[in-house]
């Protein structure tokens, strides 16, 4: 009986025993199949023993190998030895229909596609989850004012709130590509030596995969192409980079000179066995570090996708290491992910500080406007804005003592006419947010259904 597996059992899915188990799956509905179409020979009570009596055991397939260094064969030996157990002497053994006009292809395939749509659903559900923890997040901090950086350096006035809502949205894409890959991937072949289907009637393909959930491949040639695990591992790959993404925005938040969020640091932790201060961003970096895994992993698909004429085995042994990797890979890192910002904590007061740092340089475009609105063109009122500006920046570089971004803005003559009101505003972080709530209304008909 093949299971759909659950959150936390994405070793499971790759498991040699789910993998068998989905193999005498297909073999038991294609001899269901024969005989529904009644023109191999194959009877409807041979088909039902075959169904009540196939069973195979990892350990017994793993002896099988060991000879016939062929892992589709030990596991058609082991079958047949369970089906034909029972069966009387000198009775026709029922084992010789399993398999009938099948390749070994035809088997592993269209099982490693099945296997891929199990995990795709873990990933798929993780991914929603970790979305409405985002979502939920930015509402709860969509008041709390930071600066924004770009290039790493201070640019204008945001909320916190913002960051969480642009990794809510980017889970959307990946849930979005996750649900493209797994419906190019839910695909089987039955088709035979080169796809021809030379020794079966397309009709056996039809009802296994409709009875799996999968699609028949329209033109397999012996393999499912590999342009659609290619689509699946790619889709992996953009997943873990997105999250890659975040961890690398904690970890720069979390940086002692920024201290504006930091991930979890549970009771009884320790940083460092040098420094007992230490509390280091050590799970978002394994989170980096694993996306490098996944991402590597994807080229290993895409190179499998040219294979030779109609099929050879290049493919076999490296996407069973990468593919499988990758979606454990992920499975890991969406979990920490989860927990990393589920428990994010956020420093609203370091935001604030951190918003003041360059001395009010960070309302510089708004300066800019407010003089271009008094008559002036865009070029003379930069360079009013540039000129003072580098001078507070210059203090800011030296830590000393000096006027604000303000204080030069009001004694420099040539931006006279600027009134106390408009520099008022200018002056408010709250001006640059005028349109947040347009932000945060996109972001509340945003959904992740499980």
């Amino acid at each position: 009986m093949i299971e759909r597996y659950t959150r936390k059992q994405m070793g499971a899915v790759f498991s040699l025993q789910n993998k068998f188990a989905i193999w005498q799956e297909i073999e038991v509905l294609a001899c269901e199949a024969q005989a529904q179409l009644g023109t191999s020979g194959i009877t409807a009570e041979e088909a039902a023993w075959i169904r009540a009596h196939a069973a195979c055991t990892v350990a017994r397939i793993d002896e099988l190998e060991a000879v016939t260094n062929h892992d589709v064969i030990a596991f058609l030996t082991n079958l047949a030895e369970n089906i034909d157990a029972d069966v009387p002497e000198g009775a026709p053994k029922p084992s010789r229909w399993v398999h009938y006009g099948m390749t070994s292809s035809d088997l592993g395939d269209t099982a490693l596609c099945y296997q891929i749509t199990q995990a795709l659903d873990l990933i798929i559900s993780e991914v929603r989850t970790l979305g409405a923890i985002t979502k939920r997040r930015a509402f709860e901090f969509k008041d709390v004012l930071c600066v924004g950086r770009t290039h790493g350096i201070h640019a204008e006035p945001m909320v916190f709130g913002m960051k969480f809502g642009s990794w809510a949205w980017a889970l959307k894409r990946a849930e979005e590509r996750l649900l493209q890959a797994r419906a190019a991937i839910a695909t089987g072949a039955i088709s035979g030596a080169v796809g021809s289907y030379s020794s079966i009637d397309p009709f056996v393909e039809r009802s296994v995969c409709e009875k799996l959930g999968l699609i028949p491949d329209p033109l397999s040639t012996q393999v499912v192409a590999r342009d659609r695990h290619a689509q699946v591992a790619a889709a992996l790959a953009v997943c873990a980079a997105t999250l890659e993404q975040m961890a690398t925005e904690v970890r720069s938040l979390q940086k002692s000179d920024t201290l504006e969020a930091e991930e979890p640091f549970a009771k009884g932790q320790k940083g460092s066995s040098a420094m007992p201060h230490k509390r280091n961003p050590i799970t978002s970096e394994r989170v980096c570090g694993l996306a490098r895994v996944v991402k590597a992993n994807a080229q290993v698909s895409f190179d499998n996708v040219a294979l030779w004429h109609e099929r050879d085995i290049s493919h076999s042994g490296a996407e069973r290491v990468a593919l499988v990797d990758s979606f454990i890979a992920l499975d890991y890192m969406l979990a920490k992910t989860q927990w990393i910002l589920d428990g994010l904590v956020v420093y609203p007061e370091n935001c604030r500080a951190n918003l003041e740092r360059l001395r009010g340089l960070i309302y510089s475009s708004k300066v800019l406007l407010a003089l271009v609105d008094t008559g002036i063109t865009r070029e003379e009122a930069y360079a009013i804005v540039q000129r003072n500006a580098m001078l507070v920046w210059e203090d800011v570089q030296q830590a000393r003592a000096g006027l604000s971004f303000r204080q030069r803005i009001e004694t420099d003559p040539e931006a006279a006419a600027l009134t106390p009101e408009t520099l008022d505003n200018s002056f408010d972080p709250w001006s640059f947010l005028a349109h947040k709530d347009e932000l945060f209304a996109r972001l509340g008909d945003l959904s992740f259904s499980h």
